[in-house]
């Protein structure tokens, strides 16, 4: 008996104190997490660098102010967009439409910078159309246009996400294609032209559209970390049944972030009408691409509940120094598109590694 008790003993003392060799030590945690924190922070810069790097080093232009201005300006407006489609991920839904949605918000404000508002419909075929109105009338109610078209093509997208539960893949295809035809019908095929040069210097030239890009950053990252509203966000991209049973109305919190990407898109599209100089149908081609990518490279991970502002927007330099060396060195626009699209995989297969980690 003394025997029996003494092994009973010894297994009870052997289960309270586990073998060290089979418990993980807290040191090798903490390496982990500052590998993987490493990873998903340090990993864009570096890229950055070395793109910046290599960039110089090939082209001998690429890091002079003129070429960089250049590239804060080509990065604003994916930058605009690809706050939009940060939120929109973040909830574990996609957007395809932001492109198209640029190009009818483009037309349609600048066509308010020459006619008038309301637009004239359909616009007037002739090239030669001077402005009707003064710019500095014009221009306000060109800028509520565009964000009014984008915001009702974000709400177009929303409904039948919502409420006839369609994957956002194919309703947000839908509206690529309803809103990019709308384009077309409304300029006939053609485009607005003989933008005022006041307009195109101010938009082109000058500070306009990186202080939208910047002000549209801080109000995105404001959202997403200081508001119920974002916290609900993160919330339904990680578990939207959990999201739901706490008491969110998972429905109203994705249908707001749909109408935010489509009112960002909009404004994007009259910044870049202004700086092309034209509202041009054809314009915000792969533009969804391009924000994906950023969004994809700045951290936030395709599945949904994870992602940051700040983020997306080193991706989107990211993606703007890419396009503009690329440029420089004379590769071709469908060359591009290829080394994008590895791009977005490498940045997929980083987010699948940190979550393994």
């Amino acid at each position: 008996m003394a025997r029996g008790r003494a092994s009973y003993s010894q297994k009870r003392e052997t289960a309270k104190e586990p073998d060290s060799a089979s418990v993980s030590p807290r040191p090798t945690s903490a390496i982990s997490r500052f590998r993987t924190i490493a990873l998903s922070r340090l990993g864009p810069v570096a890229f950055l660098l070395f793109l910046c790097l290599f960039f110089q080093y090939e082209t001998g232009t690429f890091l002079t102010l003129r070429n960089l201005s250049n590239v804060l300006r080509q990065t604003s407006v994916n930058t605009i967009i690809a706050v939009g489609m940060t939120m929109v991920i973040i909830t574990g839904g996609i957007d395809l439409s932001v492109g198209a949605i640029l190009a009818l918000a483009g037309v349609l404000s600048t066509a308010v910078i020459m006619t008038g508002f309301p637009p004239a419909f359909p616009f007037p075929p002739d090239v030669a159309i001077k402005p009707q109105w003064p710019l500095v009338v014009s221009a306000p109610f060109a800028a509520g246009v565009a964000a009014l078209t984008g915001a009702v093509c974000g709400v177009h997208n929303a409904i039948p996400i919502v409420k006839l539960r369609v994957p956002p893949f194919i309703a947000t295809l839908a509206m690529f294609s309803v809103a990019r035809g709308a384009a077309y019908i409304y300029v006939g095929g053609g485009q607005v032209g003989n933008l005022p040069i006041a307009f195109t210097r101010a938009v082109g030239e000058g500070a306009l559209m990186p202080c939208v890009a910047i002000a549209s950053v801080i109000l995105g990252h404001v959202i997403l970390t200081r508001t119920r509203f974002g916290r609900a966000i993160y919330a339904i991209g990680g578990n939207e049944n959990a999201a739901h049973l706490s008491g969110i109305d998972v429905g109203r919190v994705k249908f707001w972030v749909y109408v935010i990407s489509g009112t960002l898109a909009g404004i994007a599209g009259l910044l870049l009408a202004g700086r092309i100089g034209a509202g041009d149908p054809k314009s915000g081609m792969t533009y969804e691409l391009n924000a994906i990518a950023a969004v994809v490279l700045g951290g936030t991970s395709l599945m949904g509940g994870v992602g940051s502002v700040a983020g997306t927007l080193l991706g989107a330099i990211v993606i703007g120094c890419l396009e503009a060396g690329l440029s420089l060195m004379g590769v071709q626009w469908f060359v591009q598109m290829v080394v994008k699209g590895y791009v977005i995989l490498m940045a997929v297969v980083v987010d699948q590694v940190k979550k393994r980690r």
